[in-house]
């Protein structure tokens, strides 16, 4: 086969500009409202695809995005290698000691996080094959064992990433919940690698030699293996340099294995995600190596392939309302119910079993996958995909909210969250700290009906009381109004400083003024909270004063100071 030619290169590179740069806006915007990132990138794919472009204007769509040469080809190849990647950091998410910690009880949520949610899509499959939308060519008993295998498996990321926001990963139930995640991936993961292998493929091998080689596999990789890479991690450390050394060591060995399980008739991912595994359990891997990883795929190559899946189908074409709804029960049902009873028999509450089942009910980005290494393969047709994805989505995007609810547990709120876009931030002119207080309270009070000279008046008040000044050159003046439904936050900077009477005898260049409703005195206290943890570094609040508008503050606050900071140190990992 020849190359690209001229119009092909350009083609396949303005295609992954485009589907890689809305990808990640639309994943970015998912995040600000506190869903995953891969809703959005998602989306991406289903407005670029036969969904929404292809309707709107097929021309551009074909001409962007074409079905036949070497274009597709390429982005395909582009794409394996994205989710073999993807899974080679999902797999280091999972930590086996955790399971072995956690003991009992995680084994007994993990085991019927499997087994109810199995039995019950296999029956349903099994005996009403059409009612979750087996086709009538569908092989009847491969078909079920899919479905039963989709049903079982948890999103370990999305998991965490819930428990962290809610403020759980670290309790009993968060620990019991990451343990039986872990399990559920694990197992169903191997499950679904056996199904792959019984519907046959380009290997040569026989069902019975892929399956055997395939446990042989990981039950080399997670013992000789893991050993290996603990071994002789260390030396590439110290002789090679950082990251490159551990980024080529993990992407080397990601690629060697998601070879070798693809040679032997499983899908590529599987080996990757075996490696992640071996490689995320050893006790020489940094954190910020991992993070490194972790950003380097997540935000890079990630993006890429849920994109690509809204190029495969018309979302609103095969869109069945009742498979939908049938799917999300019958999954929904199937792991609320065995892992809320796990959690019960292991002697949780009855509201933190509840809770537990529906953490562990989150899909996310891995069943997405699962479906989508399903239509490729021919198992599942584009109405049972989109009922799969649609399902991951709804899943994911509920249960945080869920949690809360169950565990009477309020949303963590954050001073950034109240910082409007046009009174939200300002330079001072003020040289005390009163003339401050007065001229952030002014800015404050442009877009509200407010007196601006009573609000002042409360917030002078309570600094007479006790100052509100921070180390490292910050203050938080605040107050409480009965005038107020919402909270009134405005950042200030000086570049002179002012004298706020700091305990460390610093001048103090950022002001956040904090004036809430009076009858929500925990909030007051929670925003305090939050700002006195987001400025206490004496090098981020160097870097606000710096800033000069509400972008560059926001950009400011949400940075990781950590890597650029271990960067310039040329540390080795």
């Amino acid at each position: 086969m020849s190359g690209l030619s001229h119009h092909e290169v350009v083609t396949l590179l303005l295609a992954l500009a485009v589907l890689l740069g809305v990808a990640r806006l639309l994943g970015e915007i998912a995040l600000r409202f506190r869903q995953p990132a891969v809703l959005g990138e998602l989306l991406a794919g289903v407005f670029l695809g036969p969904t929404v472009l292809g309707a709107l204007a097929p021309g551009l769509q074909a001409d962007l995005f074409p079905t036949q040469g070497h274009v597709p080809l390429a982005l395909g190849a582009l794409t394996t290698v994205a989710i073999t990647l993807f899974l080679l950091v999902a797999g280091m998410e999972v930590d086996l000691s955790t399971i072995w910690r956690e003991g009992r009880a995680a084994m007994t949520v993990g085991a019927m996080g499997v087994v109810v949610p199995w039995v019950l899509g296999f029956g349903c499959a099994y005996f009403a094959p059409r009612l979750m939308g087996a086709e009538e060519d569908a092989d009847r008993l491969i078909f079920a064992l899919f479905v039963a295998t989709a049903l079982s498996i948890s999103a370990l990321p999305v998991i965490a990433k819930t428990l962290m926001d809610l403020k759980l990963f670290r309790t009993d139930m968060g620990m019991v919940v990451i343990a039986a995640a872990i399990f559920n991936d694990l197992v169903g993961w191997i499950i679904f690698a056996m199904i792959l292998a019984m519907i046959g493929g380009t290997a040569g091998f026989s069902i019975s030699a892929t399956i055997g080689l395939t446990l042989a596999f990981v039950l080399g990789m997670l013992t000789v293996g893991r050993w290996l890479i603990d071994r002789y991690l260390p030396w590439v450390q110290a002789h090679a340099s950082w990251p490159g050394g551990v980024l080529g060591l993990a992407l080397t060995g990601a690629l060697l294995c998601a070879a070798f399980t693809e040679w032997i008739g499983v899908h590529a991912i599987f080996g990757s995600f075996i490696f992640g595994i071996a490689l995320g359990d050893s006790r020489h891997l940094r954190e910020r190596t991992r993070a490194t990883l972790d950003q380097f795929i997540s935000f890079i190559f990630a993006p890429l392939f849920f994109a690509s899946i809204g190029l495969r189908v018309d979302f609103f074409s095969k869109f069945d309302p009742w498979l939908v709804m049938v799917v999300l029960a019958v999954a929904t049902i199937g792991k609320v119910v065995g892992c809320g009873l796990g959690a019960k028999w292991s002697g949780f509450s009855d509201r933190q079993s509840l809770a537990t089942g529906i953490a562990m009910n989150s899909r996310g980005a891995m069943e997405i996958i699962l479906g989508s290494l399903a239509l490729e393969a021919g198992l599942i047709r584009e109405r049972m995909f989109v009922a799969l994805v649609v399902m991951a989505l709804v899943t994911s995007m509920v249960s945080g909210p869920l949690i809360r609810l169950c565990l009477k547990q309020r949303a963590a709120r954050h001073f950034t969250d109240f910082l409007a876009s046009k009174s939200g931030f300002r330079r001072l002119a003020a040289t005390d700290r009163y003339a401050a207080i007065r001229e952030l309270v002014e800015h404050g009070c442009r877009d509200r009906k407010i007196d601006p000279q009573l609000m002042t008046a409360l917030v002078h008040a309570r600094e007479e009381i006790a100052g509100t000044s921070l180390e490292h050159g910050v203050a938080i003046p605040h107050a409480r109004s009965e005038r107020l439904d919402q909270p009134m936050v405005v950042v200030g900077v000086s570049d002179a400083g002012i004298d706020w009477d700091s305990p460390d005898g610093e001048p103090t260049g950022v002001v956040v003024l904090i004036v809430t409703p009076r009858g929500e005195p925990e909030l007051q206290l929670e925003l305090l909270a939050d700002v006195a943890r987001t400025l206490h570094d004496a090098k981020r609040v160097e870097l606000v004063r710096k800033t000069g508008s509400l972008t560059e503050f926001l950009a400011c606050v949400k940075s990781d100071l950590r890597p650029r900071a271990e960067q310039q140190a040329h540390t080795p990992a």
